[in-house]
């Protein structure tokens, strides 16, 4: 038989045959006596509890009885102290009632004494609003005065405007008649200045034509009558120019006192076209190198500052321009011809 099955029969079985079996009953009791104590020595306990709890509601009477004969004292106490308290407040009442009818006293003192010069401010105000009122009055009678003028002057001025505007429309209407004969006299100009543009495009393809026959020509002016100066190099050139571009050319000798062109006072030469308005200044030179380059643009910057002008373009006409000096030129905004006939005037 397994343990629990043994376990359930004696659950099952024991408390019969403890009601039925004194011994065994005996014999569980003292196997279990330990656990639990018998009636004798509970009842022994049983009244030991009993006399310790007696003795201590003793204490706690006469410790209560103590506490209410403290609490009765500290209550007499209390009312004695109320009391006094009571004759204090009491007579601080008297005392504030005192101060407060002395107050009051005061108060109606100075109501009256505020009532009497709120009068007075009131009589005052009276007359400052009479005062204010025929000034108003007064200010009113300018103000429609002023707006009589005032309207007078408006219809002054409308009649003025209109009379403006019948002059602006005769203005507009002769302005308009002279703008019909600007444009008309702009067309006639258009059409002579078209008229000469052919020509002239017709002469530069004739003179394009001809090549290098100009080059071609100087050389044998130069063999024949001996150019060999620089000189004479840019007198032919210019005589190009003049003759056959129908512009002019002025030969300009200025001098240089602050010397911003050579470093040092000297005479400055330039060659200057000007085409209808138009302001060329020209370097004609045989040649032409870096430094030749950057005096002429010193030269170019000396004439605009002295004559207080700017020029249009810068050209270089050389047949024989180095490569450095077409650089430079190129960033300072120099046109180099090696050909006059080349220029685009």
């Amino acid at each position: 038989m397994e343990n629990s099955q043994l376990t359930q029969l004696i659950r099952r079985e024991l408390p019969g045959i403890l009601r039925r079996d004194r011994e065994m009953r005996e014999w569980v009791l003292s196997l279990t006596r330990e656990r639990y104590a018998d009636k004798n020595e509970t009842e022994s306990r049983f009244d030991r509890v009993l006399d310790e709890l007696r003795r201590e509601r003793e204490e706690n009477f006469r410790k209560w009885e103590a506490a209410q004969q403290e609490l009765r004292a500290l209550r007499e106490e209390q009312n004695r102290k109320w009391e006094a308290a009571q004759q204090e407040l009491r007579t601080l009442r008297e005392e504030q009632n005192r101060k407060w009818e002395a107050n009051q006293q005061e108060l109606r003192v100075l109501r009256e004494e505020q009532n009497r010069k709120w009068e007075v401010n009131q009589q005052e105000l009276r007359a400052l609003r009479e005062e204010q009122n025929r000034k108003w009055e007064e200010q009113n009678r300018k103000w429609e005065a002023n707006q009589q003028e005032l309207r007078a002057l408006r219809e002054e001025q409308n009649r003025k405007w209109e009379e403006q505007n019948r002059k602006w429309e005769a203005n507009q209407q002769e302005l308009r008649a002279l703008r019909e004969e600007q444009n008309r006299k702009w067309e006639e100009q258009n059409r002579k200045w078209e008229e000469n543009q052919a020509t002239i495009n017709a002469m530069l393809a004739e003179i394009r034509g001809l090549g290098r026959k100009y080059d071609s020509t100087i050389g044998a002016l130069g063999a024949r009558w001996g150019l060999q100066t620089e000189q004479s190099f840019r007198n032919a050139l210019a005589g190009i120019l003049g003759t056959s571009f129908g512009v002019e050319v002025l030969n300009v000798r200025e001098y240089d006192d602050a010397g911003e062109v050579f470093g040092r006072p000297d005479q400055i030469e330039l060659d200057v076209i000007i085409q209808n308005g138009s302001l060329l200044l020209c370097e004609i030179k045989a040649s032409m190198s870096k430094s030749d380059m950057v005096i002429f643009e010193r030269k170019v910057r000396f004439y605009e500052k002295r004559h207080n002008r700017k020029a249009n373009r810068m050209l270089v006409i050389s047949p024989m321009v180095e490569e450095r000096a077409r650089a430079l030129a190129n960033e300072l905004g120099i046109e180099v011809y090696s050909y006059a006939e080349d220029v685009a005037l």
